[in-house]
């Protein structure tokens, strides 16, 4: 049984879990989805609650924020990262944050003041932690609206910062970073069977976001640049080396990062190189 985040990580999900082998399908009102693979069940419901239900057992494993595991405080098995998010593959971050005006420069300021944030945990954790008494209360959302009218301070996500400058607010301090992971309850890691089920959910799931910033490159070669065209090649192993019906000629076969392509295939061709195919790919398992 498979938790998996309902809501703003669903589809980013869904697209992962495709380049991974696994067809997910739901309607719009579904919190049920049909999965393609006789041994995997799952549910979608918010990333909050995935970590407890994990815990609890009602899940074998799930996909939710390192920042609700922490918030929840959930005693499960930390499986393995995924860096990935409905935007990019960077790392968000719960971040204390005042007006850009406001005279507030570090957390010891705000003591007696009232800060909003779903976090609520997790902030009371930090005030704790540096000795300042503040209230802390929940927020239901559109946090950024709330200060200076409501609340003095707000606890927020962010991942690129953007809704953050639009809403004219500062950064006074980082609580946590955060990213995706899979988690697993400790009983079902325990059992062999579900655990080697796990173990391949994540294997194919990092693959699957190893080849998001990489691709594949072909070429033709005479034998002669040999080593100049691999010098040019920043491989991410040794790339791979046939013969072709001239004795003269090889054929390269190699992975790189994606955004290196646009220098490096000008270089393979002054260097000889012919027939160069780049290729999109669905994983990179070392």
């Amino acid at each position: 049984m498979l938790g998996l985040p309902k809501g703003s990580l669903e589809e980013s999900t869904k697209n992962l879990f495709a380049k991974a082998g696994w067809k997910i399908t739901t309607n719009a009102r579904s919190y049920r989805p049909s999965i393609d693979d006789a041994e995997l069940d799952g549910r979608f419901i918010r990333a909050q609650e995935v970590s407890r239900y994990v815990e609890h057992g009602f899940f074998d494993c799930g996909l939710t924020g390192f920042d609700w595991v922490q918030e929840n405080n959930s005693d499960v098995i930390e499986v393995c990262d995924l860096v990935y998010s409905r935007a990019s593959v960077m790392k968000s971050r719960w971040v204390l944050c005042v007006p850009e005006d406001s005279p507030i420069k570090q957390a010891a300021d705000l003591a007696g003041k009232r800060v909003a944030t779903e976090l609520i945990n997790t902030t009371k954790r930090y005030f704790a932690e540096k000795n300042v008494k503040v209230e802390v209360e929940f927020s239901w959302g559109a946090t950024e609206v709330k200060v200076p009218d409501l609340v003095d301070a707000i606890v927020d996500i962010t991942e690129t910062g953007s809704s953050l400058r639009a809403n004219k607010l500062r950064i006074v301090d980082t609580l946590l970073e955060t990213n995706t992971k899979l988690i697993a309850n400790k009983a079902s890691w325990a059992n062999p069977a579900k655990r080697r089920k796990i173990e391949t959910i994540a294997l194919l799931l990092r693959g699957a976001l190893e080849a998001e910033t990489k691709v594949g490159l072909k070429m033709n070669a005479p034998k002669k640049a040999l080593d100049a065209i691999i010098k040019a090649i920043p491989a991410l192993r040794n790339p791979t080396i046939s013969p072709l019906s001239s004795p003269d000629w090889i054929a390269l076969e190699t992975i790189i990062d994606e955004s290196v392509v646009r220098e490096i295939i000008p270089q393979l061709k002054a260097l000889g190189a012919e027939g160069i195919v780049e290729y999109p790919l669905n994983k990179v398992v070392y």
